[in-house]
């Protein structure tokens, strides 16, 4: 049996207990925001708009150029236009803080995209998966409504998320002392996570994964570098491109592994890609934070204006 037509299989209850473990991820992620986090976007907008630009429009844009360069399987190439259509992972705000990036423009990032990804996340994912022939051939074999895609993602996403911030506005001390520890645990929830989407068809995983390991190595890369290099070429600071870059890098894929069990059937190259994404991100991600973390953005700064010099 070929990837294509694998499905890993979940039972509601484990289902049912992936969507409460990812609100309750994105409910801790919401503890640590304010309204103050949404206004500041608006007195320097140009950075935020930057990256949410590179976020919902080129990167879905360029996951397209990818995989019409790397003719992969329809299902794992579907797998990489959902990926590409959802908006930052939990851990991206202490991966632009270890990194010495802009932590203030991560969380705005995070939070705004967040709310954008209730329709720009099925509306990119069906966009750019009917435009390739082989997935658009694949999105016609299921029953998908839009309006039930939108609805599934503002349960999982606005609602944690409007829930997060108003316990944050009545309780600013629980919430404070909450938040501390939601980040120190938020690696190990997001782990379990994916551990449990994968216990019940680890066989399937191991059987396919090596074909995904260089479709998701460079989209990565290429998600990473369109976040940086886009900020670069705007003459944003060196704490600003970081922010973008890891935002852009660290994709909630959790959030996708909920929609391929609950709108494809737990499709097997969608899932493993979701999957796999969620693992190599962490370490990719943790990665390149520990290197921008042993060199202050004002190096960077001074060696540009050496050479200018």
């Amino acid at each position: 049996m070929g990837i294509d037509e694998v499905q890993l299989n979940f039972n509601a209850t484990t289902l049912m207990m992936m969507n409460i473990l990812i609100g309750f991820i994105m409910f801790g992620v919401a503890l640590d925001l304010t309204v103050k986090d949404f206004k500041r976007t608006l007195k320097t907008p140009k950075p935020f708009l930057i990256g949410l630009t590179a976020q919902f429009l080129l990167l879905p844009a360029f996951t397209f150029l990818l995989v019409l360069i790397l003719q992969p399987q329809p299902s794992i190439a579907l797998g990489m236009f959902l990926v590409a259509a959802c908006p930052g992972g939990n851990l991206s705000n202490f991966l632009a803080h270890l990194g010495k990036g802009r932590t203030t423009l991560s969380i705005s990032m995070s939070a705004v995209s967040t709310l954008f990804a209730t329709f720009m996340t099925p509306l990119n994912t069906i966009f750019w998966g009917s435009l390739y022939g082989p997935t658009n051939d694949l999105l016609r074999t299921f029953m998908i409504s839009p309006v039930d895609l939108l609805m599934t993602i503002f349960i999982l996403l606005g609602i944690p998320l409007a829930l997060g911030m108003y316990v944050n506005y009545r309780y600013p001390e629980w919430s404070q002392k909450a938040s501390k520890w939601m980040k120190r645990f938020s690696i190990v929830f997001f782990i379990l996570f994916v551990l449990g989407a994968l216990a019940a068809n680890f066989g399937y995983f191991i059987e396919f994964v090596g074909m995904v390991v260089l479709a998701v190595f460079l989209h990565n890369l290429l998600a990473i570098s369109l976040g940086y290099f886009s900020a670069r070429s705007f003459g944003l600071e060196e704490r600003d491109r970081r922010a973008i870059s890891i935002e852009i890098g660290i994709q909630n894929s959790g959030l996708g592994l909920i929609l391929i069990f609950n709108f494809f059937d737990g499709l097997g190259g969608m899932a493993i890609v979701a999957a796999w994404w969620s693992i190599w991100h962490i370490i990719a991600g943790l990665t390149l934070a520990s290197f921008w973390s042993r060199r202050t953005p004002e190096q960077y700064k001074e060696e540009s204006e050496g050479q200018v010099a």
